[in-house]
């Protein structure tokens, strides 16, 4: 009875650690995905503001704001992925 006690125990433990890399392998993935939204965003609006430099203020606002959201979702993630992280 007390070996299978051990072999669960172990397991959950086991269990626990793939959770803790899956967690940081989500987060990696995040940032990654972040970083490439926002430079898809600042190459569009780089080519609108050299299209069109009359609009530049506009593009630059607009750019701005999308990267800010983008960010604020990314650092969301991120707390998720760290209280799975720590909590679990």
């Amino acid at each position: 009875m007390s070996e299978l006690f051990v072999i669960l125990q172990m397991s959950a433990e086991i269990s626990a650690q793939f959770i803790k890399l899956g967690a940081a392998f989500i987060a990696v993935l995040g940032l990654i995905a972040a970083t490439w939204g926002i430079s898809k965003i600042a190459k569009t609006a780089l080519e609108g503001m050299a299209r069109q430099p009359e609009t530049a203020n506009d593009l630059r606002q607009a750019m701005v704001v999308s990267a800010a959201l983008i960010e604020g979702a990314t650092f969301f993630a991120i707390l998720i992925c760290l209280l799975i992280l720590f909590l679990v």
